[in-house]
């Protein structure tokens, strides 16, 4: 189990309690000013516990009830220490698995190859970037870098959680290794790409625990947003001091607190730091390390997914689907000679193609050594493998090839062949001719395997309006097959990095943000081009660092769990926001009425609710504003259940179900308090 993946229960004890604990450290003024709303909320409960106060020493007829002060002042308190406590209980998460992390770096002695050549040994922590080490059986890799010489197995377990160790080699796309795993095999040199405390583990350390998170954009357009309505709520319940006093209202400081307290947009303003941590959180659990908040709310609002084809879309290896005879050739000669052909070769393509024949016409595996045959190995010149059974010659390779060494032995090519080896071009499939001595005996349909529920997920993609892209190198034909088969919605043939580049630019010149994948040094311009680039861990470090997220997996496929997160991100931002909003409106017309009937009886058939009393209506409200944040919590660190839709059905449900349900609560929950109030004989 990897550490980044171990997940975090919203009721661990451990966390609730370090929450409780943190919920009144983050009492502190200094802190609450980061949030202007609870920030107002804060204020107004040290003024009403000052009222309280004095009240209870120095009791006054003009003055609120004892009672209504000291449980006003007490709801308001908990109103900030359940804001508080949302807060912590997210970056708790987050701190936990710092911990793990921070528990599995050890100091490391490396051996560091000095200027004499030489080896000598020194702290890990003294290594500098382009300093060379060496690495044998059993080290622990002292810190990121690349492999510039040699190959070797790696255990990434304590990275990526998967036990199967990983081969890094240099001069590749995988020539990438990370600090604290450890080398299971062989010997290797590699060269420090980080200086001390930039290492790749550090920045895991500081991001999950939210040491280094920034608001996005539309975070802090959201907090421009409540800062602007709750100095206008502000100003609103001020000037209701001089118009009270004109009317013979008895409005006390209390009740204008509690009052302010109500109408602002605490319930957004109580959790929106905590959506937006659990929203990162949510993002480590999938083993995806985004270096931002803003990349992850990018992915909410992508356009445009590029996405690879081999591992992404394709299963990575080609495999055998049919054999197609020409001329006068038996499927059963084509079957056997396929078969033979490919015994010893090793590769993905070659063992397909002897599971295939066996499956398909039930030929067992042969015995090599009864055989004595010859066999005959693939190179990048001849460009077939094959066998040799005395002076019988069989071959399996390109059509080309294949059709060329028949010819040298005098042979004729069936009419029929080079049209059979088109069409299997035209599906995107890649033919490779088998021929027993001077005879072509057909073709052999390899096809790069779309994965199962591929299609079914650029679906969900294309309801949402994300265009999906195909980035491939082979020819358009094949390209254009394979994309038909997955359900993408375009694709890139034949690419380059430069081609790339170009494509990213001219979708976002349309004014669209571009999501792609990448794992090599070649990639590594897209990936910073793109507003979402997502970097396989297994790649380079080029790679790893021009990407604004890391995948600790390695599975290209995660993109689109990515896209998911950001857009679930997004979706419960927006609904809370429509939910607290529509709250204030509410609670705006439950108390007014109530509060203002005695003086001007012509408004009380506004006060549906038939509150107790104006201050049943004050207390109802501010203990629901406190409890309505506590219900909430879950809500905002789990995320809204995502289900792709278009962007107008969407809307029109959370308007429906949050803007309504905004709407709808507080009269419901302030008349239940209203009523239990009541009942207790409090009011």
């Amino acid at each position: 189990m990897s550490t980044t993946k171990k997940a975090h229960s919203l009721f661990d004890s451990e966390i609730l309690w370090q929450a409780t604990l943190d919920s009144v450290a983050k009492l502190s003024p200094w802190v609450q000013m980061k949030n202007p709303v609870m920030f107002v909320v804060e204020v107004g409960s040290v003024l009403t516990s000052i009222l309280w106060f004095r009240d209870m020493l120095i009791p006054a007829s003009k003055t609120a009830p004892l009672w209504f002060t000291g449980a006003v002042s007490l709801w308001l308190w908990v109103t900030v220490v359940f804001a508080n406590f949302a807060e912590a209980v997210a970056e708790g998460r987050g701190k936990a698995q710092a911990d793990t992390l921070r528990r599995m770096r050890k100091e490391t002695v490396a051996r560091k190859i000095n200027e004499d050549k030489k080896e000598e040994k020194v702290e890990a922590s003294k290594l500098r970037k382009g300093d060379v080490v060496v690495c044998e059986t059993g080290d622990i890799i002292p810190g990121d870098g690349e492999i510039i010489e040699g190959i070797a197995t790696v255990d990434e377990s304590a990275i990526t959680g998967e036990s199967a160790p990983v081969i890094r080699e240099s001069g590749g796309d995988r020539s990438a290794v990370t600090g604290g795993t450890k080398v299971l095999s062989d010997r290797i040199l590699i060269k420090i790409g980080v200086d001390p405390g930039n290492s790749f583990l550090d920045r895991m350390i500081s991001l999950v625990e939210g040491a280094s998170r920034q608001k996005t954009p539309n975070e802090l357009a959201l907090h421009i947003l409540l800062v602007g309505l709750t100095i206008i709520f502000l100003i609103v319940c001020v000037t209701l001091v001089p118009y009270a006093l004109y009317s013979g209202i008895k409005l006390t400081p209390t009740v204008i607190v509690a009052l302010l307290v109500c109408l602002i947009p605490t319930t957004i303003g109580g959790l929106l730091s905590a959506i937006g941590i659990a929203g990162m959180d949510r993002l480590i659990q999938k083993n995806v390390l985004a270096m931002s908040g803003r990349a992850v709310e990018a992915a909410g609002d992508v356009d445009t997914l590029l996405l690879d084809k081999t591992g992404t879309i394709t299963l990575g290896n080609r495999m055998a689907s049919d054999l197609i005879p020409v001329g006068n050739a038996k499927i059963e000669d084509l079957a056997e000679a396929a078969q033979l052909s490919s015994l010893s070769d090793e590769t993905p393509e070659g063992r397909s193609i002897v599971i295939y024949v066996k499956n398909q016409f039930g030929m067992r595996g042969r015995d090599l050594e009864e055989l004595r045959a010859t066999f005959i190995p693939f190179t990048a010149q001849t460009r077939m493998s094959g066998c040799d059974l005395g002076e019988r010659q069989i071959r399996k390779g390109a059509v080309e090839a294949v059709f060329a060494h028949v010819k040298a032995l005098g042979g004729e090519i069936p009419p029929d062949a080079e049209g059979k080896a088109r069409v299997i071009s035209d599906q995107g499939g890649t033919p490779l001719a088998v021929s027993d001595d001077k005879k072509i005996l057909g073709i052999i349909f390899l096809k790069d395997i779309v994965k199962d529920g591929i299609r079914d997920r650029f679906q969900r993609f294309k309801v949402m309006g994300i265009k999906t892209v195909m980035i491939t190198g082979d020819n358009p034909r094949t390209a254009a097959a394979i994309a038909n088969e997955a359900g993408v919605d375009d694709f890139l043939a034949e690419a380059t990095p430069e081609t790339k580049m170009r494509l990213i630019k001219d979708e976002q010149a349309k004014g669209k943000l571009v999501a792609m994948t990448g794992d090599g040094t070649n990639d590594a311009p897209a990936l910073a081009q793109a507003d979402v680039g997502v970097a396989m861990n297994s790649g380079t470090q080029a790679a790893k660092e021009a990407g604004n997220m890391v995948d600790l997996d390695s599975n290209p496929t995660k993109l689109l769990e990515v896209v998911e997160v950001g857009k679930q991100l997004l979706m419960t931002r927006g609904a809370l926001t429509t939910f607290s909003i529509a709250n204030d409106v509410a609670k705006y017309f439950a108390i007014l009425p109530a509060l203002f009937m005695t003086v001007y009886p012509e408004i009380a058939p506004l006060n549906i609710m038939k509150l107790a009393s104006p201050e049943s209506a004050i207390l109802s409200a501010v203990i629901f504003n406190a409890i309505i944040i506590v219900l909430l919590i879950p809500l905002a660190l789990r995320g809204i259940d995502y289900r792709p839709m278009p962007a107008p059905v969407l809307l029109r449900q959370l308007l429906l179900w949050y803007g309504l349900g905004g709407i709808v609560a507080p009269f419901i929950g302030i008349k239940i308090v209203d009523l239990a109030l009541v009942a207790l004989n409090l009011v």
